[in-house]
């Protein structure tokens, strides 16, 4: 249940911290002159190889984000999987010890 919850937890705050980078980025994408690649992700992350860009450079906490939601997606898969484990794990004992009986 404690894995869960951090599980939980991690996926919020990863959602949180990239759909208001997406947000941010949204909202800037309409004033923007130049880009390369499309706008919204040109927008966060940038390049600094252009001379005059209008982007947000948020690549970094964007990535963290991604990897926070990710890292939380998968402590949940593992703690859920284990559990069900464990229950197929004690039924088949049960089931070989009235067999033995």
């Amino acid at each position: 249940m404690k894995k869960t919850i951090i599980g939980g937890l991690l996926m919020f705050h990863g959602t949180l911290i990239c759909l208001t980078i997406i947000t941010l980025a949204s909202s800037v994408v309409p004033r923007i002159s130049e880009w390369r690649g499309t706008k919204l992700w040109f927008v966060i992350f940038g390049a600094k190889d252009m001379n005059y860009t209008d982007s947000l450079f948020l690549g970094g906490p964007f990535i963290i984000g991604s990897v926070l939601f990710i890292f939380g997606f998968i402590v949940i898969i593992l703690e859920l999987y284990s559990e069900l484990i464990n229950k197929i794990i004690f039924r088949v004992k049960n089931y070989k010890e009235e067999i033995d009986k």
